[in-house]
């Protein structure tokens, strides 16, 4: 992972420079989003998680746990057994992150009613 010193340049989103960007990015993708709020019921095998989220894809699941978990949102942890049996979980930063992605969500599902009512103006 690539070294950054914030103390110098503050952290600012709206700087295209500033890898917040990219980690906004990887939260607010469709399956990052999803995969955040199905990890704060607790740990999860990746199978679980492809059950729980319709329509994921194994290729792009696999791809969302990979760039969470080098954000330091999720933990990977494989254990040494036959077949390979790997789970995932939030870490304290993913679990914050996951309540703010996930309040965003629930805002838009109690007024989806609203939003949907807009969009056919």
């Amino acid at each position: 992972m690539p070294e950054t010193n914030l103390t110098q340049r503050p952290a600012d989103v709206l700087n295209e420079k500033c890898p917040s960007r990219t980690v906004l990015n990887h939260v607010t993708s469709r399956w990052g989003v999803l995969v955040l709020i199905v990890l704060q019921d607790g740990t999860h095998r990746y199978s679980s998680l492809r059950r729980r989220i319709g329509g994921v894809s194994e290729r792009m699941l696999a791809r969302t746990l990979r760039v969470l978990e080098e954000d330091g949102l999720i933990q990977r942890t494989a254990y040494p057994v036959v077949p390979p049996h790997v789970e995932y979980d939030l870490t304290p930063i993913g679990q914050v992150v996951a309540e703010k992605v996930h309040a965003l969500a629930t805002c838009i599902e109690s007024n989806l009613e609203k939003i949907l009512g807009m969009q056919m103006r």
